[in-house]
């Protein structure tokens, strides 16, 4: 039985946080988004990924970090969530990390911005936030991305 999570971390504006390594598509270079028309807030745009339409999720606007413009030094993380694939633009991926389940400290979701963390691990140089990506939507933003991503289909 394997008691540790596999989890790619990554970083926004020098804080970290992780997401687990089996919901990772891939690592690409940051790329032109083209913006999604009625998407909601928190949705940046789409990407065409091999003939395939992504949406890009801005993070920073989840996680109430201030926005910047993508630099050439980001990168974008392509994932897998339950009901798509999505991605999202990060100032850097650390790498894999592995850590026992039972080191993961249950988040506080009284505080703001915390509704989105599945768990907290506290290292010695600091705290990494571990996230679900099935958490970033609320059904009403499910909605209207998927209602979005109809009319840019309709209109190919």
């Amino acid at each position: 039985m394997n008691s540790s999570l596999k989890l790619v971390v990554f970083v926004l504006e020098d804080q970290r946080y992780a997401l687990s390594l089996s919901s990772l598509e891939k690592v690409i270079r940051s790329v032109e988004i083209t913006p999604l028309p009625k998407a909601p807030e928190i949705v940046s745009g789409i990407i065409n990924m091999q003939g395939g339409i992504i949406p890009v999720f801005n993070l920073r606007k989840r996680f109430r970090l201030p926005e910047k413009e993508i630099d050439i030094d980001d990168q974008m993380i392509v994932a897998k969530a339950s009901s798509r694939t999505v991605s999202f633009v990060v100032d850097e991926v650390e790498g894999i990390m592995e850590w026992p389940h039972e080191k993961v400290v249950p988040p506080d979701k009284r505080h703001p911005g915390m509704e989105y963390v599945e768990g907290v691990m506290k290292l010695d140089n600091g705290m990494v936030l571990i996230h679900g990506l099935d958490r970033f939507l609320s059904l009403d933003e499910k909605r209207d991305l998927d209602n979005a991503l109809m009319r840019e289909a309709e209109q190919e």
